[in-house]
């Protein structure tokens, strides 16, 4: 569904250079740093942003050496040391740039791919509003507080923060290659991700690496699973509604008491945690060599999409949001954009992985045979 929906996105934004030409805001757009951006949803409810296409210098860092840290509110606290300089992320023009009475000078530069990025916390701004800058020019001169010296560092949609991570890894500072499929609500933007490569730890039995760029078919012993690197998704819960039958059921129904924890069955990474459609309060975590698991109708989700989840983490509560006629955990697994039943991979009444070996092909295939 959500590849189905990238596909017919009507206003698919790429990363190309802007043309070096001032630009005219009006006043709200200069004084107000979360504003709408005129035209951006006008066509499509929906638009993607292929990072893939990013050429090296037309990316960086803010402050490359500095260390990124997580706040609250999506917001990135770079710390570095003092008179550092801190640069544009990517080609794009400065929207506003003055000072703030609570977050010192502040920059923001809005990118002709649909994002605006937001740099605060700065001793002194070195651009002017309309002005084109390149993706690692020095815009601003790094401020201090409570004995820091720091940036703060944020992006946006239409004016709503998004979370940071689906942009680029805080660790590492480097730029995730996938695709942002970004979908505006009445309230709130979601963001998720598409052909993304996961980074996860090295497992002999679920490789990161691609392992159908030289063969076509790839063999996974969930017999050899080690502990730790899987989880049942709903531990202690029994089977309401199995995989398909009449009603073509997408996944399976899994119940136990309200609010209770779902984790993740995998290593992987958040690239859907939103309300959709009857699905509910929704999560889809991608993990590796294309495989996904989706888990719906929660309660409450407490994963962003851009976290990384380590397999039997808690990332979601119990519920019945969407069409739910009671509170439980709706459960698919995915592979290459195909639903296949969950009981190829758990055994359900005894809650563990199934004594067997699945093969997985490049064109999405997969069968499962007894060991």
């Amino acid at each position: 569904m959500r590849i189905k929906k990238l596909l017919l996105a009507i206003a698919t934004l790429t990363l190309v250079s802007a043309t070096p030409v001032k630009h005219q805001f009006t006043a709200a757009e200069q004084q107000q740093i979360s504003i709408s951006t005129p035209g951006l949803f006008n066509r499509s409810d929906a638009f993607s942003i292929d990072l893939g296409l990013l050429k090296p210098n037309e990316y960086s860092f803010p402050l490359p050496v500095g260390k990124a840290t997580m706040r609250k509110n999506d917001v990135v606290q770079i710390d570095t040391k003092d008179g550092d300089n801190v640069k544009a992320m990517f080609d794009g023009t400065v929207r506003l740039a003055r000072k703030h009475q609570d977050m010192g000078y502040v920059i923001v530069i809005r990118h002709r791919n649909g994002l605006e990025t937001v740099y605060a916390n700065n001793a002194e701004n070195m651009v002017e509003v309309g002005q084109h800058v390149r993706a690692g020019q020095t815009i601003a001169i790094v401020g201090h507080r409570d004995g820091k010296f720091y940036c703060d560092f944020s992006i946006m949609i239409d004016g709503k923060r998004i979370n940071p991570a689906a942009v680029f890894s805080i660790n590492s500072h480097r730029l995730h290659r996938h695709t942002l499929l970004c979908e505006k609500h009445s309230s709130y933007i979601n963001v998720s991700t598409v052909g993304e490569k996961v980074d996860l730890d090295e497992n002999p039995n679920f490789t990161t690496e691609d392992v159908f760029e030289k063969k076509q078919t790839y063999k996974w012993n969930l017999e050899k699973m080690k502990k730790g690197s899987w989880a049942y998704p709903l531990p202690g819960a029994k089977v309401i509604s199995p995989y398909g039958g009449k009603r073509r059921h997408s996944g399976v129904d899994l119940k136990t008491k309200p609010n209770d924890e779902i984790v993740a069955a995998f290593d992987g990474v958040v690239t859907r945690s939103n309300s959709h459609y009857g699905y509910g309060l929704c999560i889809v975590v991608k993990h590796a060599n294309g495989l996904e698991t989706l888990y719906s109708h929660q309660s409450k989700n407490l994963v962003k999409v851009g976290d990384k989840v380590k397999a039997g983490q808690v990332i979601g509560l119990t519920g019945r949001t969407g069409r739910a006629t009671t509170e439980h955990l709706h459960f698919e697994t995915v592979f290459k954009g195909r639903r296949f039943n969950p009981n190829l991979i758990f055994d359900h009444n005894s809650r563990q992985l199934q004594k067997s070996t699945l093969t997985l092909t490049k064109n999405g295939g997969i069968t499962s045979k007894r060991n």
